[in-house]
């Protein structure tokens, strides 16, 4: 869709209306760890500030208009008693680098700083230098940048 409204059905009635269509504004994740997960996430070059550490909840702007937000786990669990932390399939987040050694550096550094590379640099067949680290709570976070054609 090129604009922002679409033609919407409503159940139960033959009436077409125009609604604004939903916008794709956010990506929630669960943070065991407030600061720890932050803290990884500043070292991708997210701005956040340090009184955040000790939130509940915090809620980050990103370039293009999305924001990534945490939530701590007793944060869920308030919202619903239910709540359990996943125990896979969890959202992958990708960040581009400025160039494929910028990858490597990157992987190198944050392996480097105790975090958990779940795939080293490799070229992959897309055309793309590619890289896994987790974050602190299991979540996968890719870097990638494209390679010289």
């Amino acid at each position: 869709m090129t604009d922002s409204t679409r033609t919407q059905t409503t159940p139960g009635t033959a009436a077409a209306r125009t609604a604004p269509a939903p916008r794709f504004a956010a990506i929630g994740l669960a943070a065991a760890d407030m600061a720890a997960s932050l803290a990884f996430y500043r070292r991708l070059g997210l701005d956040i500030p340090a009184e955040a550490d000790t939130a509940p909840h915090v809620d980050a702007p990103l370039p293009g208009g999305l924001r990534l937000m945490w939530d701590t786990h007793e944060t869920l669990r308030a919202m619903d008693p239910d709540w359990t932390p996943s125990s896979g399939g969890t959202p992958e987040l990708a960040f581009e680098c400025a160039s494929p050694e910028a990858v490597d550096a990157l992987y190198t550094e944050l392996v480097g700083a105790g975090y958990r590379g779940a795939k080293r640099p490799w070229d992959a067949f897309w055309g793309q230098r590619y890289a896994v680290v987790l974050d602190p709570d299991g979540h996968g976070v890719d870097l990638f940048a494209p390679l010289p054609s």
